[in-house]
């Protein structure tokens, strides 16, 4: 019997004077709690594409623009992570849902993490990946350089710009013309509101660290991101993964820091296997491996 195609259901949301959005797909044959997904600094509740479709075939699916996303309103660059995090419990109320699976990549892990220290009662299981304490002195040029393209142009610029401090120059990256070619025409397409916001959330990025690790998570989280991410280092990714007291690591091959687009179908049977409590040992597209609740072990 083939399955039903479920047309999405987009909603709109308020917190705090913030007007913000969710789209919501339903799977024709759930059998884990929905899957919430937050991405970086310019994605949009649409973007999601074969992460999306994939997830479908075990869970409902939830694309939020939450407060500097997308559609959703500007979020000052003065303010930190709880606003979406706050938004994003009100809206899983709004839906009536209880308790949900995150994914959260980028700048967006940040939001993932604090809704795990607030609210843990409202995740079972997290995916963290591109994701660090702060933004290295390495990647600090580049994203000035990206946000002082956006502000005063020339605005031709910016789109390459933005691209080269995403993606890393190692040769061995899986799909990554495609990858150049996807991310030069989102860019490319930026209009004034995609770039006010690109501003405001990585200048947030670069006025502090949005995560607090003072507050241990008490959510089973899975920290991953690609062998050759130069934008977050897995190495930074691990260590704040050591924060978390039931943690995994998992560093993907073939991939840097844009694993939903470079290695989707991986990433997707990775958030399968974590959410449904499998094993992770045999995954023949990690080069790491790791049980930080236990004695590390290598893929």
């Amino acid at each position: 019997m083939p399955s039903r195609t479920f047309t999405p259901t987009v909603r709109k949301h308020r917190l705090a004077g913030y007007t913000y959005w969710s789209r919501r797909t339903r799977s024709d044959a759930p059998r884990l709690d929905p899957v919430v997904l937050i991405g970086g600094a310019l994605h949009r509740k649409e973007d999601w594409g074969r992460v999306e479709q994939g997830l479908l075939a075990f869970a409902d699916v939830i694309c939020p623009d939450l407060p500097g996303w997308g559609e959703a309103d500007l979020l000052p660059p003065f303010l930190g992570t709880d606003i979406p995090a706050e938004a994003l419990v009100r809206l899983l109320d709004d839906l009536g849902i209880e308790r949900v699976n995150v994914f959260a990549g980028s700048y967006g892990s940040s939001v993932g993490y604090r809704l795990a220290q607030t609210h843990p009662e409202r995740i079972a299981r997290l995916v963290l990946a591109g994701t660090m304490g702060g933004i290295p002195p390495e990647s600090r040029p580049m994203m000035r350089a990206a946000v002082a393209l956006a502000e005063r142009g020339p605005r031709e610029h910016f789109g390459p710009a933005a691209v080269e401090a995403l993606m890393s120059p190692h040769p061995d990256i899986a799909s990554k013309a495609v990858v150049r070619r996807i991310l030069s025409m989102r860019f490319g397409s930026a209009d004034e509101t995609d770039l006010l916001k690109f501003i405001a959330n990585t200048n947030r990025l670069l006025s502090r660290d949005l995560i607090d690790d003072s507050i241990a998570p008490a959510v089973p989280t899975l920290f991953t991101t690609g062998e050759h991410d130069s934008l977050t280092p897995p190495q930074l990714c691990r260590e704040l993964a050591f924060t978390c007291p039931e943690s995994w690591y998992v560093e993907l091959a073939r991939a840097d820091h844009l694993i939903h687009l470079e290695r989707p179908a991986q990433l997707v049977d990775l958030m399968g296997r974590f959410f449904s409590e499998e094993s992770l040992y045999d995954l023949a597209y990690a080069t790491v491996v790791e049980d930080l609740r236990r004695v590390p072990v290598a893929a």
